[in-house]
């Protein structure tokens, strides 16, 4: 079967300029919620790959600091809209707060902005146990284990809470849920004890 397929035949190495850089930005864009420093990470990658295939790269990083200053005085960029945005999507899939302070200074976003997202989570406490029932349901621990292993299980899933960043006290509180119902009722804020 190999050997009935066609050699590719490798194509030169193109050239980047201020369009192509622009094209492959807007192509990104339209695919993918991004920070500043991401997208630039992204076009620093295709820089990186045009450069190994021998393509003149000259010029490159001016060209994608201008794409970028551009793209954020039009607001097609808005860090501080992606932050939030991000923080408050992490946040309803189960990562804690250090988790999601984590993942967005991955992705570029200044230390400045990952701190006024986190910060505006919610300062009393209830979206980080809304985010642990919500990492609870979707790994299945706790309450979601049958009666009789539950107790077996305890300590791994105490320390799965804990990898994920939660404190200790909230994992207990979580945890101790004695079936699914009361843990939607605590991440709906119904059962504060």
């Amino acid at each position: 079967m190999a050997e009935s397929r066609k050699a590719r035949e490798s194509r030169p190495p193109r050239t980047l300029t201020a369009a192509s850089l622009e094209n492959a930005a807007l192509f990104y864009l339209s695919r993918f919620a991004s920070s500043s420093g991401n997208l630039r990470r992204v076009l620093m990658r295709k820089v990186g790959r045009t450069e190994r295939l021998g393509g003149d790269t000259d010029g490159a990083v001016p060209l994608i600091d201008g794409i970028i200053a551009r793209f954020l005085a039009s607001g097609l960029l808005n860090d501080r809209a992606y932050a939030s945005q991000a923080a408050a999507s992490l946040a309803r899939r189960g990562s804690s707060r250090y988790s999601i302070a984590g993942k967005l200074a991955q992705k570029g976003v200044d230390a400045e902005l990952v701190a006024e997202a986190v910060a505006t989570l919610d300062a009393g406490g209830e979206t980080e146990l809304a985010a642990a029932c919500a990492l609870v349901r979707r790994r299945r621990l706790g309450p979601y284990r049958a009666a009789g292993k539950r107790a077996d299980w305890r300590q791994k899933d105490l320390a799965s809470l804990a990898r994920a960043g939660f404190g200790l006290d909230l994992a207990r509180r979580v945890l101790r849920a004695p079936d699914v119902a009361a843990l939607e009722r605590l991440a709906r804020g119904d059962d504060l004890d």
